[in-house]
């Protein structure tokens, strides 16, 4: 198959063809106008290129008509012109999955006009040449239109996608999550679903109630579930009889070990700790505990990735890990001298191999993934080992254009050693103006070292990007998630000041150039920055913030459930009752007058997670005389996903820090 076979193919779906993304060398200094607000946060031009389970069909995403993305179909072997086979005036798709080689099913996005924002994007199906689209389940927009015809026989909006089965079948699995006015033990159920029928079957036979998770095995048999009740976690397995069995009881955020996957020939994979860190484990079907050496641990940094098995083959072929960078480990010898042959093409980049039933694919996907490029595909033939480009997610950008990204550890003040990642503005190093970008959650790993949009913007605009996985960020081992429990406003917080003093000392920033900015929780860290840390940070953006712990207990009609509120809130957070004078110190709220340097602060209308409340009380409780810039976004909910509101947003970003981060005269 040549490149320009591939290109029309791909031209035909309204696709554009880019150049082979050059391999990453050192940027000089470049006086060139860095790319546009929009160039960072519009829609890729394409996404997520998926092979049917042969390998012979290509779905993927694509940027059509009026900012909306669509799904089109190519055929590999025949090199027909692109089909697409789903699209909406008032949608995007954001997810599909190939259901067999003749069926995918597709999950629609938010409006990116602002219409409104949708919180459950429902599920459809259809065939690959676009015919038989059926809608599943029933999304929170009624309004989605595609132009075809859809036989209605949905499942309601609390039904989610769960996984595809990879049995030949038209089936999925889908969860159903309670209603909040149904009784509190009723937690998640498993169907099967038929998506050319829209008939259900009922996998729950027999479950216990408050399951929070369930595991499939690798034939999408349910295994085993997980109760989540009142701060324990217990763990039931489906016996040969189909009986549930409790297995497991533990402390919900402690576990001695959990399921993780159950394969042919009676294989159990758990996740337990191993040197201060969760690593993935054989189950020894002997003492029913995992074996005492790890199948796969990486020091410093927890298992969360995931396994590649061939159903075909009925075999691991190897496993998918992220440390400071994402990569592969192949079992199979036949993958892994294709991998050599991959990153020998492609030296600048780390490139991860993607297919269904990979030993027999006549194609195989590759995702190109770098710090200083947006993320690139190919195309690579295993027969004649051939690469040729897909294109890129967004087309103009080069090296020269982004930034450097590197992963550092240091010690904090009680020697904790916390990451950090760093990016460093496009050309010579210098002390810049900074600015920290403290991640949500918190109880997540916030930073990733692949190209990112956010921290690409401000490195273009010239300022060194700070993001800290301060303590209670998970990903990076027990120590360092434990030590940030109740930490809100205190050592988090000092972490972060930590995080200026190490830039100072390695000469990278201009310590009295240094803003405080974040979302979520971030945005909880800026605005105690703003009330606490007035000699570190000149100015404080925050979005869609966290102004008050005890309004995070108070608000009912929040998305947080009973079960955090009671049992996980209390334990990572603050109680409300005992912890009430911690809650008051910690509180950007109560503190408010406090507040002597410039703020930005933003909220969207619709959000749930952290309601407007939050910030017109915080906004009303500011001095008369507070200098603050306010907005509110009346379509967005908790974050920002459509493009004229980061539009605006960044917009407002870029004149904030270039005010109040200028060089002093």
């Amino acid at each position: 198959m040549s490149t320009r076979l591939l290109a029309a193919a791909i031209a035909a779906a309204g696709l554009l063809l880019s150049s082979a993304a050059p391999a990453q060398t050192a940027a000089g200094p470049t006086t060139a106008k860095p790319p546009s607000i929009t160039d960072f946060f519009k829609r890729p031009v394409l996404r997520e290129p998926k092979l049917s389970p042969s390998g012979r069909y290509l779905a993927v995403q694509m940027a059509g008509q009026e900012d909306r993305m669509w799904l089109a179909v190519i055929d590999l072997e025949t090199m027909s012109p692109a089909h697409v086979v789903a699209s909406f005036r008032d949608a995007d798709v954001y997810r599909h999955d190939w259901v067999n080689e003749d069926r995918l099913v597709l999950q629609a996005s938010e409006s990116p006009d602002g219409a409104r924002r949708v919180d459950n994007p429902g599920l459809w199906a259809v065939n690959r040449d676009g015919s038989d689209m059926r809608q599943l389940i029933q999304a929170n927009q009624q309004t989605f239109t595609t132009g075809t015809l859809i036989t209605d026989r949905r499942l309601d909006a609390n039904y989610r996608f769960f996984s595809t089965l990879h049995d030949g079948s038209s089936d999925v699995l889908v969860v159903r999550l309670p209603w909040s006015d149904e009784q509190a033990r009723m937690g998640e159920q498993l169907y099967r679903l038929d998506t050319r029928t829209s008939q259900v079957r009922n996998l729950n036979t027999g479950i216990p109630d408050n399951v929070a998770e369930w595991h499939v095995d690798w034939r999408g048999e349910p295994r085993a579930v997980e109760v989540v009740s009142q701060g324990r976690a217990r763990t039931y397995r489906r016996d040969a009889d189909g009986a549930w069995k409790p297995w497991l009881e533990d402390d919900n955020l402690a576990r001695k070990f959990a399921p993780y996957w159950f394969g042919p020939d009676g294989l159990t994979l758990v996740m337990a700790g191993y040197k201060g860190a969760a690593a993935l484990f054989r189950l020894d079907p002997q003492t029913d505990k995992p074996e005492k050496q790890p199948m796969v641990s990486l020091p410093g940094y927890d298992f969360r990735g995931h396994l590649i098995f061939d159903p075909a083959a009925g075999r691991l072929l190897g496993v998918r890990y992220e440390t400071d960078a994402p990569g592969t480990v192949w079992l199979d010898p036949t993958m892994k001298a294709i991998q050599a042959d991959i990153d020998a093409k492609r030296p600048g980049t780390v490139n991860l191999i993607d297919c269904e039933r990979c030993l027999n694919a006549a194609f195989l996907i590759v995702t190109s993934v770098s710090d200083r490029l947006p993320r690139g595909y190919w195309l690579y033939k295993p027969a004649t080992k051939t690469l040729q480009p897909l294109g890129g997610e967004r087309l103009n950008f080069k090296v020269a254009d982004s930034g450097e990204r590197d992963v550092v550890r240091f010690k904090a003040r009680d020697g904790l050693e916390l990451p950090l990642l760093v990016t460093q503005p496009p050309g010579p190093k210098a002390r810049r103006p900074a600015v920290v970008l403290v991640h949500g959650g918190p109880y997540l790993r916030g930073t990733h070292w692949a190209w990112e949009p956010t921290a690409q913007f401000l490195a273009s605009r010239g300022y060194v990007v700070l993001e800290p996985e301060f303590r209670g960020s998970s990903g990076y081992g027990w120590q360092l998630f434990h030590a940030g429990w109740k930490q809100w406003g205190l050592a988090m917080q000092d972490d972060l000041a930590d995080t200026v003093a190490l830039a100072d000392k390695q000469g990278w920033i201009d310590p009295k150039r240094v803003c405080i900015m974040g979302a979520s929780y971030g945005g909880y860290a800026a605005l105690m920055g703003a009330v606490t840390q007035g000699d570190i940070f000149k100015c404080a953006v925050s979005w869609a913030g966290v102004t008050d712990i005890g309004l995070m207990n108070s608000i009912h009609w929040s998305d947080a459930s009973e079960e955090w509120k009671q049992y996980g809130m209390k334990r990572l957070v603050a109680d409300v009752d005992k912890d009430a004078e911690q809650i008051r110190r910690t509180s950007p709220l109560r503190r408010a007058k406090e507040i002597r340097m410039p703020l930005l602060v933003a909220y969207g209308a619709d959000d749930r997670r952290v309601p407007l409340e939050h910030g017109t009380e915080f906004r009303a409780a500011l001095r008369p005389d507070q200098e603050l810039e306010w907005v509110v976004y009346p379509e967005e909910g908790h974050g920002w996903f459509n493009l004229k509101t980061n539009e605006d947003f960044w917009g407002r970003v870029e004149r904030f820090l270039a005010r109040h981060l200028a060089a002093p005269n």
